[in-house]
């Protein structure tokens, strides 16, 4: 298992619990890893210059297998009352034969559709009971299911997971797996429906020879979806979800013991047949030499290079992965230096390996830049391939990679559930390796990987021999349970206790104001120093605010772009920055024991970023080339088009919803411009510094005071930012994009809503949440579960400090484009109407919110946004922790009137994207508003 794989995959997500147990046996462990103390540590310290040590963690698991064969890992975490429950079954779409493809894929839909003693929708008992991070994924290999709850709701979330292991076949209808093949069916439209969305398919069949468990991709063709049988889907049930061919992960608030006794009353009792065999080894493919182009509606050539390589578990896998991040990824790697800033052929580069049980790929993905000939771009990355094969790679970089990657470890483990949550590498390490704490021997392996094992793998498998894929645009974007009672679900328990960090507020000597939370379960310290400016600052240029941002990692100080970078992975820091409509923001992570050296570097940031004037020129034509990858895709063309039909081109809200600004906005952008904007926005008198993490209020007043000592509020008045009223349409309008050939229409619909108010907000998001906010939502059931003809159907209104946009979208399959909109409008109209909020719905919508607080502080992230959000709208901290008593007071009445107030359907402006040749009269003919054709622009 190698440590960068996991941290691509999931650490964005969440947290890793990382360690081992030497064998396997059963009983307990600590998982435990010290730097440097090992014999082969020593010797690889003083042997190998490229070595650095393994963080240092403690983390005890316990593992048992039940008389069932069902494999129960448990770890104890009782920082928050919450507990993750992770289940994998070893089965993915490698288990199908041809013919039958996406069966893994579409199972795993199916699993949420109830069970024999819970029919109806599985998610529904979760979404009034604080679930959190609740989901289900299929890929090659494996099909898991998970969610974090409340400790009062773990005995539901066991029941239901029991309850779909062992009481499902009987529940699986004709009705469900027609409605679930055809949500599956407009997920595969909605994928190929965006730019390169049909690449891995094209590269599986491309890589894989005919018959390779990998060469169909995890969702399957059309065909063998519409083939799937009643029977064929029962007996995929039958053959491999069962408690031998599955691994239980419970890690929280709970105690070995008690997490025992529930995994044994709720599974215990479920039988295990005999399990399919399972597809551990295949003979590695022989090295494709292939190359293959196709055209799609994409703004610029995209290069796929791809190597076939070992499987999980090989020796080379840490120097495969650690080629990728030599290779691509990070600024001062080899490809993008070259590639992207040098000779500025291309405006991405991206490589990583995808270690798979059967058989690992390597692979390299360059963005072409317009204008630029694919054959010279192909001609310099394979001459800086053979280059890096045989001129050897530098220790150093070989450090700076292995130490910025084991901050980010340190620095994620935090969360339980969830994508990379400590269930998630429990169980991934349980599946892969038989052991849950094994990648505690991948990390010592990891950090001990010399230059000289790196550039042998790699120049045994960068071969010449590989598989080419060239997508090039068109010219024209065109049982019987005796211990568990069955028949009702167990009880949740709604107490919810929380014990948030205290808020200190202090003022530095330079007039900054910081708002400070200790937290000390993992030595990392995060910041957010957020000032008013946005997009709503960029006058006459749109994209100004997103563009400074950006540039504020092309270097600082005496540090440029590239020596900026290798500083940041030498001290195992993150410098982000972010733009919204409101704010701008500069980000700091920081290991505690590096938190002066990074506290420098931001200040750098913070005073003397460079704007270079060659990296700008470079930023500026990337940019331009990402605003046509986002008007190629329905969603990026909706979200640029919607805004100024609502407020306005002029408007400081009606810049693209993006962030990305116009293509004149950001052509006239110049370095004085970035300087000056700099200048009016980023000082101490415009600003506030939230930091959450391990410090004392004593350590970071003094160290913040010295790092930020020359920075000083002008004399110069603070700017200000005005943000007019606009009146909303008194009439619906009709926007339509044409994208010829696409098999979805992309709708989207706006409101412009009044700005945020304490008063009345909790009735707001209840009202929002219920008809369109979330998975249970009235919109979302109508067209995703009743009618199948979405994959996805939401609403969102987004935090602004004027007017809010209110925006709702849903992708779906064009022939269903009119009755959708009528559907839409039913649902709105009736929500206004005669079938207005139930007290059923807000209850359940109470509970979920109410208990969903038990998650929502778990790491110093979420803490940290939080607060920021409660800085920004100037709000006492207390409004944070007495948010529940405030949720829980809520009345229907108090919701209708909210939707009274904000819904009225008859006013949305509506923008779709899709084959004008299909769906424009069925659109005009439903006659509620005029209807107008936009071309694709800004």
């Amino acid at each position: 298992m190698t440590l960068r794989s996991i941290l691509i995959i999931f650490l964005s997500l969440g947290a890793l619990s990382l360690g081992a147990c030497g064998k396997p046996d059963e009983g307990r462990h600590r998982v435990q890893a010290v730097a440097g103390e090992s014999v082969d540590g020593a010797r690889a310290q003083s042997d190998n210059p490229a070595y650095v040590a393994a963080p240092e963690l403690d983390i005890p698991f316990y593992k048992e297998k039940l008389e069932n064969g069902l494999t129960v890992i448990v770890h104890e975490d009782h920082k928050a009352p919450v507990v993750a429950v992770n289940i994998w079954y070893k089965v993915g779409s490698k288990d199908e034969v041809p013919g039958k493809t996406g069966f893994a894929h579409l199972f795993e839909h199916l699993m949420f559709n109830g069970s024999e003693n819970y029919p109806g929708e599985y998610f529904e008992p979760f979404q009034r009971s604080g679930a959190t991070d609740m989901n289900g994924t299929t890929n090659n290999d494996r099909t898991n299911y998970f969610e974090t709850v409340p400790t009062g709701a773990l005995d539901m979330a066991l029941w239901m997971e029991s309850d779909r292991m062992g009481h499902f076949v009987g529940a699986i209808t004709q009705e469900t797996l027609d409605e679930q093949r055809g949500v599956v069916k407009n997920e595969k439209r909605q994928r190929e429906n965006t730019p390169y969305g049909q690449a891995f398919e094209r590269i599986a069949s491309g890589t894989f020879p005919p018959y390779h468990p990998y060469s169909w991709t995890t969702i399957g063709s059309m065909e063998d979806l519409d083939n799937a049988s009643l029977e064929d889907v029962k007996q995929w049930f039958r053959d491999y979800y069962q408690p031998a061919n599955a691994i239980l992960v419970i890690a929280g608030d709970i105690t070995v013991e008690e997490a025992m006794a529930k995994a044994r009353q709720y599974f215990g009792n479920i039988p295990s047949s005999g399990v399919q065999p399972r597809l551990k080894n295949w003979e590695l493919p022989v090295q494709p030499n292939k190359r293959e182009e196709m055209f799609d509606q994409v703004p610029q050539t995209r290069i796929y290079k791809v190597w076939n390589v070992p499987a999980v578990g090989s020796e080379e896998e840490d120097a495969l992965d650690l080629i990728t991040s030599l290779l691509a990824n990070r600024k001062n790697s080899l490809l993008y230096r070259r590639l992207v800033r040098d000779e500025q052929l291309a405006t991405s580069v991206s490589a990583f390996y995808y270690g798979r049980q059967l058989a690992g790929q390597l692979m390299i993905i360059v963005d072409v830049k317009p204008g630029q000939s694919v054959e010279k771009v192909e001609a310099v990355l394979d001459e800086s391939l053979w280059a890096f094969v045989n001129n050897g790679v530098d220790a150093r970089e070989l450090r700076r990679i292995k130490q910025s990657e084991f901050a980010s470890l340190v620095k994620g483990l935090e969360k339980i559930g969830g994508f990379g949550g400590k269930s998630d590498i429990l169980a991934q390490s349980e599946f892969y390796y038989g052991d849950p704490g094994a990648l505690i021997e991948g990390l010592q392996h990891y950090a001990g990987v010399s230059a000289q094992e790196v550039q042998a793998v790699a120049a045994r498998w960068l071969t010449p021999e590989s598989y080419t894929l060239i997508i090039r645009p068109r010219e024209k974007y065109a049982t019987s349970e005796k211990k568990v009672d069955r028949s009702r679900l167990p009880p949740v328990d709604k107490k919810v206790e929380l014990e948030l960090p205290k808020q200190e507020s202090f003022t530095l000597d330079n007039g900054l104001k910081v708002v400070l939370a200790e937290r000390h379960d993992t030595p990392v310290v995060l910041m957010n120093l957020q000032f008013k400016s946005g997009a709503a600052a960029d006058g006459d240029k749109p994209g100004l605010a997103s563009m400074a941002a950006s540039m504020l990692s092309e270097g600082a100080g005496d540090l440029d772009a590239l020596a900026f970078s290798a500083r940041q992975e030498e001290l195992g820091a993150s410098i982000g920055t972010g733009s919204g409509l409101d704010y701008n923001n500069i980000t700091l992570s920081a290991l505690k024991n590096q938190l002066d050296p990074s506290l420098e570097l931001f200040a750098k940031v913070v005073l003397e970023p460079l704007f270079p004037e060659k990296d700008l020129a470079r930023v500026k034509s990337n940019r331009l080339d990402a605003i046509a990858q986002e008007k190629a895709q329905p969603q990026g063309l909706a979200l640029r088009t919607l805004p100024p039909l609502l407020f306005g081109d002029k408007h400081p809200y009606g810049a693209p919803l993006t962030g990305s600004g116009t293509v004149e906005g950001i052509e006239a952008i110049e370095r004085d411009d970035l300087v000056r904007f700099h200048n009016t926005w980023v000082r101490p008198d415009n600003a506030v510094l939230i930091v959450v993490g391990d410090v004392t209020r004593e350590e970071i007043q003094a160290s913040l005071n010295r790092a930020l000592a020359d920075w000083r509020a002008p004399k110069t008045e603070l700017a200000r930012i005005e943000v007019p009223t606009v009146e909303r349409p008194q009439k619906t309008r009709i926007y339509l994009v044409d994208r010829p050939g696409a098999e979805q229409s992309y709708i989207m619909a706006g409101l412009v809503m009044p700005p945020w108010q304490p008063q009345g907000a909790e009735a707001f998001e209840a009202m929002a949440a219920v008809i369109a906010g979330k998975f249970t939502s009235r919109v979302n059931m109508n067209l995703r579960e009743d009618k199948h003809w979405t994959y996805g159907a939401r609403a969102v209104s987004l935090d602004t400090e004027g007017q809010r946009p209110y925006i709702l979208f849903a992708p779906v399959q064009t022939d269903k484009t009119a009755p959708a909109i009528l559907e839409l409008l039913k649902e709105y109209r009736s929500f206004l109407g005669d079938k207005p909020v139930t007290e059923r719905e807000l209850a359940d919508y109470r509970d979920d919110e109410v208990l969903k607080q038990s998650a929502r502080f778990q790491t110093k992230g979420q803490l940290l946004s939080s607060i920021a959000w409660q800085v920004e709208k100037g709000l006492p901290p207390e409004y944070i922790s007495e948010y529940p008593q405030r949720v829980e007071v809520l009345t229907v009445d108090e919701v209708e009137s909210s939707a009274r107030q904000f819904l009225q359907p008859d006013q949305f402006t509506w923008v779709i994207i899709g084959d004008l040749s299909r769906i424009q009269k069925e659109v005009e003919a439903l006659n509620i508003g005029p209807v107008e054709v936009l071309s694709p622009g800004d």
